[in-house]
């Protein structure tokens, strides 16, 4: 799902630049609870879990794959706008130093999975785990069928994207100038990636870190959830949240991210422009936008999460994993502080507004 450039109209990529901007202006001042409190290295937890899911590749029916991205857990556990937040820093993350997903297309990524994704889901999260408590198995249920149907809608918006292109900017005789997919190619594709694979992968993922952090760690479940009611001990609500399974967890999923190099092929719409099947698309040679603007980033450290030339992908998955997480834990720490600094030189006011939306 991650678009590289290239295939997106410069025009496009402006307009969900000019559409993702606002969304995340509105995110910083949202999320002004996390930004004063201990809850901060909760938000780089969740931006590493999310870039580190999406190294996952999934193998598709038809030969492509597909990932998940972890967005709507952390909007059950953080709020909406802090997965926004997040999501868009693993993305980014992705963009500069590993080149998945281009800098011109970046603003759309963040749409359609940080924006979208977190947005719709945690509505369908909301709206299932109603009237239910905390440890209900219902709310975890809830949350695997928000980030299924979060993942889906995204990925409906990135199929959406591309297939307009050859309709919205072709050339004088037709021909595609940048992504040469239609929508009656693009929404099949992409709704058979995700509707079959990818999606269930998000439920069990989502569902199943809620279910865990019901039994084990209430007081995470806790921070976004402030006045649900709960059948466990009053005990429970006075524990401080615990660490240990973030560590446990994130270090688990770094050592078992070379299994995202046995998906064979790759994902729909994110081949380079040499890979390009012409023949399958009716065309004789690459659109002309699409090869001026494909590789418009070219000065990613670990492309394609590798650092030597495919001579040793698990080695390079593994520390492209490590040193992903490491800069996005820099990265927010350092967001927030900036944060902090601004707010402390601007006129004090009560604060009006909690984690979740």
């Amino acid at each position: 799902m991650h678009i590289p450039d290239g295939y997106l109209s410069p025009a496009t990529c402006a307009t969900f630049y000019g559409a993702s901007v606002p969304v995340w202006l509105t995110a910083g001042r949202r999320v002004k609870k996390v930004v004063r409190n201990r809850y901060v290295p909760l938000v780089a937890i969740g931006a590493a879990y999310s870039f580190l899911v999406m190294m996952f590749n999934v193998p598709i029916p038809d030969g492509t794959t597909a990932h998940a991205v972890g967005g709507v857990l952390i909007a059950v556990l953080l709020g909406p706008w802090a997965a926004v937040i997040a999501v868009s820093i693993a993305l980014l993350i992705q963009a500069l130093f590993f080149g998945d997903g281009g800098v011109l297309a970046y603003g759309a990524n963040c749409f359609n999975m940080a924006i979208v994704m977190p947005v719709v889901g945690y509505a369908v999260y909301r709206a299932v785990s109603r009237h239910v408590s905390l440890t209900s198995t219902r709310r975890a249920v809830a949350a695997g069928l928000g980030g299924y149907i979060g993942l889906n809608i995204a990925a409906l918006c990135a199929a959406v994207e591309f297939g307009l292109q050859p309709t919205l900017f072709k050339a004088a005789d037709g021909t595609p100038l940048y992504a040469p997919f239609h929508l009656s190619q693009t929404i099949p594709t992409m709704a058979l990636a995700h509707l079959t694979v990818a999606g269930g992968v998000e439920f069990v993922l989502t569902a199943g870190v809620i279910a865990y952090l019901q039994r084990a760690n209430l007081p995470i479940m806790r921070i976004n959830h402030g006045s649900v009611a709960e059948t466990d001990a009053e005990l429970e609500l006075t524990r401080k949240p615990g660490w240990r399974w973030a560590v446990v967890g994130l270090g688990t999923m770094i050592v078992l991210t070379p299994l995202g190099l046995i998906a064979p092929g790759g994902a729909f719409g994110e081949a380079a422009p040499a890979d390009l099947n012409l023949h399958k698309y009716g065309l004789s040679a690459v659109p002309s936008g699409l090869r001026h603007y494909a590789g418009f980033w070219h000065n990613a450290f670990f492309s394609g999460y590798d650092f030597s030339n495919d001579k040793h992908p698990v080695v390079g998955y593994l520390l492209s994993a490590g040193v992903g997480i490491l800069t996005i834990g820099v990265a927010i720490l350092a967001i927030f502080a900036a944060v902090r600094v601004l707010r402390s030189r601007g006129p004090r006011r009560p604060d009006l507004v909690e984690v979740r939306s």
